[in-house]
């Protein structure tokens, strides 16, 4: 919120009702952790922004409908695959039970968190509004209600763009992530997404937190590619290849987990990065296969 207001202040000449709106009305967010909501409105308190309503709520945004939609919807969802509650028996024994989120609103119902962030921002926005949403890969590519979700997007939103990350770059270790762009659209018997272009930013990068860290000039060509100006005017580049909607229904459970690029390091060991990059990629892949099985172990338990 404090990074998109500073934005809108320094590179936009509002006039005195604009700053008003800006302040008072044109930022909201929800927040599921008490403390962390807490410290989200001190801080917002403390750069003068809101006024006597918190623009912080407490709640679980995935519960209900929204009772807004917006023009610009950009997030990066909490990562983790599933929902869950925790349950106390008789005996003072705890287990998690996965949590199905059930919305009339939604495609599917699901215990995927990420799955459920994706319909949720869809029905976040106005008709015509667009939405930037960073995803991890098994979005991309989950079969049952992550094919049903992908379908549905497709047709009924306008699907233009997708940049695969490299790993590396994110506070969860070793999740592989993306940002889907696409455009809501009103109601209507054909598909809105013509073509689908992908950016792969992953293949032969080598990113990490502390030692090379990611800067905003690494983006400089996706963003060129992108053509914010007139993003139906691109052209393909060996990273930007864009993919039509009939070729896209033809892929195992819609498949979005597309990538053409040749792994360098595979072909030639000349070309492999530095052995404090690997050991990083190692551990971070580790990493989080030890979380997938502690949340497995955690859904076995009786």
């Amino acid at each position: 919120m404090l990074i998109a207001h500073e934005f809108i202040s320094r590179h936009y000449d509002l006039d005195k009702d604009q700053k008003k709106y800006l302040r008072f009305d044109a930022l909201k967010g929800m927040e599921i952790v008490d403390n962390t909501a807490r410290l989200c409105a001190m801080n917002l308190l403390l750069h003068g922004i809101g006024g006597d309503e918190c623009p912080v709520k407490v709640g679980d945004s995935l519960n209900a409908k929204p009772s807004e939609t917006y023009d610009i919807v950009m997030t990066n969802p909490p990562f983790g695959k599933k929902s869950s509650v925790t349950v106390i028996n008789e005996e003072g024994q705890q287990s998690k039970e996965s949590l199905v989120v059930v919305r009339d609103d939604f495609w599917a119902s699901t215990s995927n968190k990420q799955l459920n962030f994706l319909q949720h921002v869809k029905s976040l926005l106005n008709i015509h509004g667009r939405a930037a949403i960073v995803v991890p890969d098994n979005v991309l590519f989950e079969g049952g209600a992550g094919e049903t979700v992908r379908r549905k997007l497709l047709h009924e939103c306008d699907v233009h763009t997708l940049l695969r990350l490299p790993t590396g770059i994110f506070y969860a270790q070793g999740v592989k992530a993306n940002v889907l762009f696409f455009d809501r659209r009103p109601a209507s018997e054909t598909p809105w997404t013509k073509t689908l272009w992908i950016y792969d930013f992953r293949t032969n990068q080598h990113f990490t937190l502390k030692t090379n860290p990611l800067k905003r000039s690494d983006l400089d060509d996706f963003v060129a590619c992108y053509n914010p100006a007139n993003r139906h005017d691109r052209k393909p580049t060996d990273r930007f290849k864009p993919f039509e909607y009939e070729d896209l229904l033809k892929r195992d459970k819609v498949s979005l987990d597309i990538f053409w690029l040749k792994d360098e390091s595979l072909e030639d060991s000349a070309n492999l990065p530095d052995p404090d990059v690997i050991a990083t990629e190692i551990a971070e892949d580790l990493e989080a296969a030890l979380d997938q099985f502690s949340q497995i172990a955690g859904d076995l338990k009786p």
